[in-house]
């Protein structure tokens, strides 16, 4: 399978993934289940690699899958030059136990 469905629709997923990515650049930590985290982590990292790039081509890139322009001037501004030399790997998962109502494990997705 090339990708997770994640128990929603085409367009549900597609929104709650550009959710939980904004979010994610924005407050630069995050708390979610396992299944999403792994693939809010993937988006969040090729957001960064096209920030780092920093033309105008990625910049619309960037802006058509983020939700809010301050987010996307933080990735471009800040968060791209604080991972200039990095190859990749900016984003860290860390497991913190079951949820309590369902057991679904969870996660903080964090970036590095």
């Amino acid at each position: 399978m090339a990708y997770r469905k994640l128990g929603r629709r085409a367009d549900h997923r597609r929104a709650m993934l550009r959710n939980l990515v904004t979010s994610l650049l924005e407050k630069e930590r995050i708390e979610t289940t396992l299944a999403r985290g792994k693939t809010v982590a993937a988006l969040a990292e090729e957001m960064i690699t096209l920030a780092k790039r920093g033309d105008l081509h990625a910049r619309r890139q960037v802006m058509s899958y983020l939700l809010n322009e301050d987010v996307v001037k933080k990735v471009f501004d800040t968060t791209a030059a604080r991972y200039g030399d990095r190859q990749g790997g900016y984003t860290r998962i860390t497991k913190i136990g079951p949820r309590r109502g369902d057991a679904s494990p969870m996660v903080v997705v964090e970036l590095v």
